[in-house]
């Protein structure tokens, strides 16, 4: 049987992403259990607050060594809001922490000043466009990525963004301030969203039915 697994960080809001993802698959375990997430043919993989904090309850729950051979594996992965931030080497927030490193890059704090010069609110909270980045060519994710429209709205909420050191591995951006956030980036078998298509209506709906109908 193909399982379905949520990796279980200890913050995040799992019952609205688990309700998500039973929309179209019933057979969905939440768990932190690595044997299990393993033989999974799905991950997901949430989390909200803060990096360090979340960083160093994976640790204690021995999960760091099993998300590198999640990507060794090369099981497909969803990173959603920090989940996508802790792929990444480092992050800037309440100083510098150490991150997964499945992705070469660092979280920044997002631009304290609009390119217009006016301040911007943060946590930025709302619903935004994406734009797609053409140059993008991961085949593994074409289906994901080919259902994304621009007109589109997804519901984002964060204070940090992902800085990907390759940037052919950004699939997504929107504007903030003037400036082109990451909203989606990907590598290999692994892809994150900086927004929660769990809360972002049928539109976010959509991109995980796309991601459990994959075939990599």
């Amino acid at each position: 049987m193909k399982k379905i697994v949520i990796i279980n960080t200890g913050s995040s809001n799992i019952l609205s992403l688990k309700r998500a993802v039973e929309e179209f698959n019933s057979d969905v375990t939440v768990t932190d259990d690595s044997k299990t997430i393993l033989s999974a043919y799905k991950i997901f993989f949430p989390g909200v607050g803060a990096f360090k904090k979340v960083m160093q309850t994976i640790e204690k729950r021995k999960l760091i060594e099993t998300l590198k051979q999640v990507k060794e594996k090369k099981i497909p992965l969803l990173g959603i809001c920090l989940g996508l931030q802790l792929f990444f080497d480092e992050s800037e927030e309440f100083g510098i922490s150490k991150g997964l490193g499945l992705i070469s890059g660092n979280v920044k704090k997002l631009p304290t000043n609009s390119k217009e010069k006016e301040k911007p609110k943060i946590p930025n909270m709302g619903w935004f466009k994406l734009n797609l980045n053409k140059e993008f060519t991961n085949k593994n994710f074409s289906k994901f990525v080919n259902s994304l429209n621009e007109k589109d709205l997804y519901y984002f909420v964060h204070s940090y963004f992902v800085n990907p050191s390759e940037k052919n591995n950004i699939v997504a951006t929107y504007n903030f301030g003037g400036y082109e956030i990451p909203a989606i980036v990907s590598k290999d078998t692994l892809i994150g969203c900086q927004f929660h298509p769990e809360k972002s209506g049928k539109k976010g709906l959509e991109l995980i039915y796309n991601f459990l109908k994959l075939t990599i």
